[in-house]
């Protein structure tokens, strides 16, 4: 039997939880962990083909700290040398047990995506919660966001990211790519992801982000289709996308009345960018090309909507 160093008992003994002690308290209490690794599992290198691998719990564990705190690889296994509620959470003891090094955390990473792991991953995460009843269905809002990429060209090949592009919002341009999602209209959380480059404009993809039961869709003024309104309407499904002012002329009072009574439900999506942006600092690509960081946009969302449903799953 494994008995813990003197370092971790005292740490186990200090009187005061920290912030980061709470919220890795709280997410671990969430997260479906024997569903995630049952899908990684199969693809996950067994004993006995060269060096014995670490568990995959540690290593999937090690993953998520990665998005929470915006960790490199080397960032990851610097952190968990100095932090003890990090050691903790991924099932350390510095006393005894080695720290999994950058390249083991790489391949890690690599094994998601080359497998298509992170979009597996936010399925089974929606999955959850539906059983849990906390997503719920009847209407979708769809937003996208910019998440900006580096311009510099000072790398081999002399060149900007080629897959990543310039788009305009405001008067301000943006290189980079967007994420694009549909937020359950009641629940706030997401339930559908889409990534392309940021020249991409929003209402080229929304027929992916629509659930095909929706009964009501909910958009800013980037979605503003008469074609697709017309059609919904023949539908029956209630239409409830930002009334935008046609060159030359203003909203009238009834547009501007109904814009801002849809205002509130819109205002749901924006509860998901803050989680990703603010609390787990996701604001700039780590990595070249849409692939790597598309991998990494599926679990960043999937770890939100579990932080966003966090006490109702909790009561659940």
């Amino acid at each position: 039997m494994n008995q813990p160093s003197f370092a971790t008992l005292d740490y186990q003994t200090k009187k005061k939880q920290t912030k980061r002690e709470k919220f890795l308290d709280e997410m671990d209490g969430v997260i479906p962990w024997a569903g995630i690794e049952a899908l990684i599992e199969p693809h996950y290198p067994k004993a006995g083909n060269g060096r014995r691998p670490y568990r995959l719990s540690t290593m999937l564990r090690i993953y998520f700290l990665q998005q929470w705190y915006q960790l490199s690889d080397p960032g990851a296994e610097e952190a968990l040398y100095d932090i003890q509620s990090m050691r903790q959470f991924a099932g350390f003891d510095l006393g005894r047990d080695a720290i999994p090094d950058e390249t083991t955390i790489l391949n890690f990473r690599h094994l998601l995506e080359r497998h298509d792991l992170t979009k597996a991953l936010f399925e089974a995460v929606t999955k959850h919660l539906k059983e849990h009843g906390v997503l719920l269905r009847g209407g979708t809002i769809m937003d996208a966001t910019l998440i900006a990429a580096s311009p510099s060209t000072k790398n081999k090949e002399q060149e900007r990211d080629p897959e990543m592009s310039q788009s305009k919002k405001g008067n301000q341009w943006y290189f980079g790519m967007k994420a694009h999602i549909g937020v359950d209209a009641k629940s706030g959380l997401v339930h559908t992801v889409g990534v392309s480059t940021g020249s991409v404009h929003d209402a080229k993809v929304m027929d992916g982000l629509v659930r095909e039961d929706d009964r009501a869709v909910f958009g800013d003024k980037g979605y503003v289709n008469e074609k697709k309104k017309r059609a919904a309407r023949r539908a029956g499904v209630y239409w409830a996308v930002r009334d935008k002012a046609k060159p030359g002329r203003q909203l009238s009072g009834s547009q501007r009345k109904r814009n801002k009574k849809h205002g509130s439900i819109r205002a749901k999506v924006e509860h998901v960018f803050r989680v990703m942006k603010c609390q787990f600092g996701y604001r700039k690509v780590r990595y070249r090309g849409i692939k790597k960081n598309a991998a990494q946009v599926f679990s960043l969302l999937a770890l939100a909507n579990l932080y966003l449903a966090r006490r109702r799953l909790a009561q659940a």
